[in-house]
């Protein structure tokens, strides 16, 4: 099964910008579509942004006109733009297949706190 890795977060103050990343172990396939999931403190995970198939991307409506998702094939990498962060965006951020496969294997997330 494919292992996902994330990286990229940090802290950065409200309107800042990260670029997050998520490299996987075995080839990522045009066929497959891969999102972006959040899970913030003391809530569930939720997809946040997906590159489906043939190029087609959804975002959250919170997210919509400020994160951009975009996949890299040959280097099995999933990027995450991520501009004009708002306090609300803080979380833990993972990647993985959209939509999730059975029994979804998740990788460590990378953690994203926007604050002052």
């Amino acid at each position: 099964q494919v292992q996902f890795v994330e990286s990229g977060g940090g802290l950065v103050q409200p309107g800042g910008s990260l670029r997050l990343s998520c490299v996987a172990s075995g080839s990522i396939r045009t066929r497959d579509g891969y999102g972006w999931y959040r899970q913030a403190p003391g809530q569930d995970r939720e997809l946040v942004a997906s590159h489906l198939t043939y190029g087609n991307t959804k975002y959250k409506e919170s997210v919509r006109g400020r994160f951009t998702i975009s996949r890299d094939n040959d280097k099995s990498t999933v990027y995450l733009q991520m501009n004009n962060l708002k306090p609300e965006d803080t979380g833990v951020y993972y990647c993985n297949y959209d939509p999730l496969k059975n029994a979804p294997n998740w990788g460590p997330g990378t953690q994203v706190t926007v604050s002052l």
